[in-house]
Order: C-alpha cells, then structure tokens, then sequence
C-alpha cells in the first residue's frame, strides 16, 4: 500500500471553491488518501450543498476537468466538534478500512475558530481514526492536478530531511491564462513581513526539487508520524502559521522543499477577500505576534511594518471606495 494521505480542507462561507475542489480531489490518481472538511460555522448553506454533492445532486463545472458522476455517491461521515475532539467514532474501523477514497469526513465547528484550530482539530481527528502518514493542508479554493499528490509523496521518500514539502502553484485564472506562477515556495525577510513567495519560471527554476524557506499553508505537505510538530500555532488565527510552522522545523534541521513536478491552481486571496475591518485589525496582531516571536529586530522593525499597514489599508481603502462609486453609478444608470 502506498502511504495514508489525510488531507484537510478548510470551508467558511465558501461551498461553491469546496466542491470544484472535492470534484479535482476525488479525480486525482493517487490510491491511498482520506478526505477531511471542517466546516467554520458557515451560514451560506454550505453543510447542505456538500451533503448533495456527495449524493450526486450536483454536477461540478470546471475548466481543468469534467465533472465524473461515476465516483458518486461520496459515501459522508459527519461529526460535530465535540465528537471530533472525543475521537470516539463507532465508523472508525469503517473508515479506516477499505477504499477510503470514496469517503469525506464532514467535521462541523460551532464558531469560526480561524485557520489554524481548524485544520488541527482536522488533523487530530485524522490521526485517530486514520492514521495517516502524512497529512496534506489544502485550501478550498484550489483544483489540483490528477498526479499532484504522486509527485510529493515519491520526492518525500526521496528526501528523507525534508519536514515539509508544496507543489508549484499557478494562478487559477489570470486575465485567462492558467499558467502563470503564483508561488513556488517562499523566501523569508522579516523586513519585509514576512517574507515573499517565490514566482521564478523556466530556466530560473531547477529541474525537479527546490530548497525553500516556506510552503504556503494553501498546499502544505507533512511528515506527520516523523516531524516533531504536527500542529499549526494556534495563537495564529489567519496567517503567519504556515511560515512559523516552517521556521520551528528548520530549526530542527528539517528541510522545505517544493515539487516542481507537483502542479495546482489557486485563486489567491478568495478567503482574505472576505475578511471584514475586524479581521484585518486581527491579522495586523497576528503578524505583530508573529514578528515579536521570531524576529530579533522586532522594535526596529515595528516602524516598518507600520508604514507597510498604512499603505496597504490605504490600498484597500481605495479599491473599496472605486468599487462602491462603480457600483452607486451603475444604480444610477440603471434607474433613469
């Protein structure tokens, strides 16, 4: 058997980029992998739409595959937190056994416990029940190549120092082409908080695997059973916990590596394009506490950082202001 692969999706108010990436997932030729969604407390009928997914109510549009009615019905098991955190599941031994790629875990949280609670409490119920040998952290709002999950599995096995490892990302629609680089892996600069995805291409690129200093927790690939950390930060609620996870294991002299070979799309931003003024002022924290935790410099570099907020909440503060009067005209064009 190959190794048990448990991957974990986050969903919040966002059914509609789950199911486009359930539907690439339950495509993908790897054989051994177990489905987990943890639900944030939605409230845009995403429980619901999942369930008749799963049931073959509802055929998945995309432009990187076709809908495969063959692979329902997605036989669901669905828990609430508390029997998550209990892990005392009369289908264990159903779910553990057997062809576990026609099966999803649906874990419903009671609030929005933010990214990193989330994807533990995935994680933990993982391990119980489905012991994986490497867990696998993907956003929703991904579709992923058939042979993704191939190629970083077989380059963990061929670089054994390797705590972690992510594929190449591309941009999942820009101005219409799908081949554009979003990341392939990140370089830490604490100046520059917290650092910057790598988006080199072609000859700049090695052949086949790259040493970075970060894997974006949009695809995040662990080592569960060997690496000391199995866990996100939890003092993180959106941010900042994919990179702390990658400097505390390469502390411990593990490497990061991406997979070149390991190819999927994202659509950068959805999940920060819904954050609210609240959220932002909570990210602005959390990137404080992540500098103050691992920055030396942290009161030179407080300044900086501050400067850069101003910008960027100015930036955000103009697209909003240019959104709002587009859309007053279009009312007013509309009414006459």
């Amino acid at each position: 058997m190959r190794p048990r692969v448990a991957i974990i999706l986050l969903n919040w108010n966002g059914w509609r980029d789950t199911l486009e990436c359930l539907e690439s997932l339950y495509q993908i030729s790897y054989p051994n992998y177990l489905v987990l969604v943890v639900d944030n407390d939605s409230s845009d009928q995403s429980l619901e739409q999942i369930r008749d997914y799963c049931k073959g109510k509802i055929s998945v549009e995309s432009e990187f595959f076709e809908n495969d009615p063959s692979s329902k019905p997605i036989q669901l098991y669905e828990y609430s937190r508390e029997e998550a955190e209990k892990a005392v599941i009369n289908d264990a031994d159903d779910i553990r056994n057997g062809d576990s790629k026609n099966k999803l875990i649906l874990i419903k949280n009671h609030e929005n416990q933010g990214f990193s609670a989330g994807n533990n409490l995935g994680i933990k119920f993982a391990m119980q029940i489905f012991d994986q040998d490497y867990t696998l952290l993907l956003n929703n709002d991904t579709v992923v190549d058939r042979k993704f999950l191939n190629h970083l599995i077989e380059a963990a096995a061929e670089r054994p120092e390797a705590g972690v490892l992510g594929p190449k990302f591309y941009l999942y629609d820009f101005y219409g082409r799908k081949d554009v680089i979003w990341s392939v892996g990140g370089t830490i600069n604490l100046s520059h908080y917290p650092g910057y995805h790598n988006i080199k291409d072609g000859d700049d690129l090695p052949t086949h695997l790259m040493d970075v200093d970060w894997i974006s927790g949009a695809a995040l690939l662990m080592k569960t059973r060997e690496i000391p950390f199995k866990f996100l930060n939890e003092e993180f609620f959106f941010g900042c916990e994919d990179v702390d996870l990658c400097i505390r294991l390469r502390e411990k002299g593990y490497q990061i590596v991406t997979v070149l070979s390991s190819v999927l799309w994202h659509k950068a931003s959805v999940s920060k394009s819904k954050i609210r003024v609240r959220g932002q002022l909570r990210e602005i924290k959390t990137n404080l506490k992540f500098l103050k935790m691992h920055s030396k410099n942290y009161y030179w570099l407080l300044p900086l950082y501050i400067f850069q907020m101003f910008v960027w909440f100015g930036s955000l503060l103009i697209k909003r202001i240019y959104r709002d009067f587009s859309a007053f005209l279009g009312k007013k064009i509309v009414n006459r």
